[in-house]
């Protein structure tokens, strides 16, 4: 397996390059972990590997990543269940940040069912993490682990 991959994103054009790293992630509601006391949202994702699928491997792979964002002040959600059951996983499409009061703005989550959170931030301070690959051929089945924490 090729280097686990670990973004920061600080501006808007750091967070567009993790926005395309996890465009097509597949998102369980209970891998969204809200802690408001430490103002911070983790999400579990299984992600594509798009280096390896644009260096043209005809099997796809995905990949068990964590997407953390600090300094949240609020999160609030569209369409979005958290305590909906396990299938279907939601798709997420993108990440787009709304520049307000510098340094401060909105982070919105995209999700292809018309699903969307909004972070209202302090400052955008965002992390991609891969954990490892997704051994469990969990992506395949539509269904992803549980669980993950912050």
């Amino acid at each position: 397996m090729a280097a686990q991959l670990k973004l920061i994103a600080l501006d808007a054009d750091d967070l567009a390059v993790v926005s395309a790293h996890v465009q097509e992630a597949h998102v369980q509601p209970a891998d969204i972990i809200w802690r408001q006391s430490e103002k911070r949202l983790v999400v579990g994702m299984s992600r594509l590997d798009w280096e390896q699928t644009m260096a043209g491997e005809a099997t796809p792979r995905r990949l068990i990543s964590a997407l953390r964002f600090d300094r949240v002040l609020s999160c609030k959600s569209r369409n979005v269940d958290l305590e909906a059951p396990p299938e279907p996983a939601l798709e997420l499409l993108g990440i787009e940040f709304h520049p307000a009061e510098a340094p401060g703005g909105s982070v919105v989550l995209l999700f292809s069912s018309g699903g969307a959170l909004r972070l209202d931030v302090e400052c955008l301070e965002c992390e991609l993490a891969d954990l490892g690959a997704d051994d469990l051929g969990t992506s395949e089945l539509g269904a992803e682990p549980s669980g993950l924490e912050a």
